[in-house]
């Protein structure tokens, strides 16, 4: 966002409400295919760089679930 001068509500359009926009920035919601979609056919972001932030994102969930701790 610091490169592209972007601002929160610059996001609104790709992933949806200012509360989804909060929610994912904060990592509270995972970006869905969709949201990543989007960013990367309107912004430029390489869809890798925003799949490999939501796969690792499962894996702490996973590793959570399973009573590991995480790392």
């Amino acid at each position: 966002m610091d490169q592209k001068g972007l601002a929160p509500r610059d996001l609104i359009p790709f992933i949806g409400s200012r509360n989804r926009v909060y929610d994912v920035l904060s990592r509270k919601r995972a970006l869905t295919l969709p949201m990543v979609r989007r960013l990367h056919e309107g912004l430029g972001i390489p869809a890798e760089s925003l799949i490999k932030v939501v796969r690792e994102k499962v894996a702490q969930r996973r590793k959570c679930r399973a009573g590991m701790p995480a790392s």
